[in-house]
């Protein structure tokens, strides 16, 4: 009798065992997918929080601007403000100089509009230069969405961050430049290069230009009808590199 007792006891347990191990497959094949569910949520909700970064399907609805630093060989400290365009990662603008305060911003974005045309929305991070009353001032008067992204998330305005990268592997670690009009100069080369010669494997490995021929809706017989950097289609880099006022820096 004992035995039976024990034995019906032990089947008891195990079934119960059984049961157990039941339970926690079921909870562990479920858990990942709630964790999952969740973080879907959340960061789709941070998306709708901020706004969607996705790439425009047409040029001049979203620019990105951000600035970097570097120094001339007398050590001085520079400034560069770049704009690109997100649609084809046009470079649209290198600006350089010691001092690019708010009211410097917003005459380079005025010379731009002059020959490009307005944009929708300019994303910039949360810098003293962009969270300026005059540039938020002058961009509600001219319609223009001043888009700031969440501080200390640059990947937000990841485009320009790229941008920023090849900039700086390319010509600023490249080259050591004597005063502000030379590196004015070479910075004009190096942006009609990467305008016009440098493929990029996020444009299906087209240069900017050849992206917005394609993609841009825009009429290859008559280019000139939506204007590019130097507002020149037929520019010729070798013309370019050998203008004596190129490397003129006095």
């Amino acid at each position: 009798n004992f035995l039976d007792k024990n034995s019906k006891f032990l089947s008891k347990n195990k079934r119960f065992e059984n049961s157990n191990c039941f339970l926690k497959k079921l909870y562990f094949y479920k858990a990942p997918l709630t964790l999952c569910l969740g973080k879907f949520i959340k960061i789709l909700l941070k998306m709708l929080a901020v706004g969607w970064s996705l790439r425009p399907i047409y040029p001049n609805v979203t620019w990105s601007m951000d600035f970097m630093h570097d120094t001339l060989e007398c050590g001085k400290s520079v400034r560069t403000l770049n704009i690109i365009d997100d649609f084809n990662r046009e470079i649209l603008n290198i600006t350089i100089d010691t001092s690019l305060p708010s009211a410097r911003v917003i005459s380079q974005l005025k010379q731009l509009i002059e020959w490009r045309g307005k944009p929708e929305k300019i994303r910039v991070d949360n810098g003293p230069e962009f969270i300026a009353i005059k540039l938020k001032m002058w961009c509600e008067e001219s319609g223009i969405n001043l888009h700031f992204i969440q501080p200390g998330k640059p990947t937000q305005n990841s485009l320009v961050e790229r941008f920023n990268r090849t900039f700086r592997g390319e010509f600023l670690d490249v080259y050591l430049f004597e005063n502000l009009m030379q590196m004015r100069n070479y910075a004009e080369i190096w942006m009609w290069m990467y305008n016009n010669e440098r493929p990029h494997s996020a444009l299906q490995y087209l240069t900017p230009r050849d992206f917005l021929l394609k993609y841009g809706k825009l009429s290859h017989t008559s280019p000139t009808e939506f204007p590019t950097f130097q507002q020149n289609f037929y520019s010729d880099n070798n013309n370019l590199l050998t203008k004596n006022s190129t490397f003129e820096c006095t």
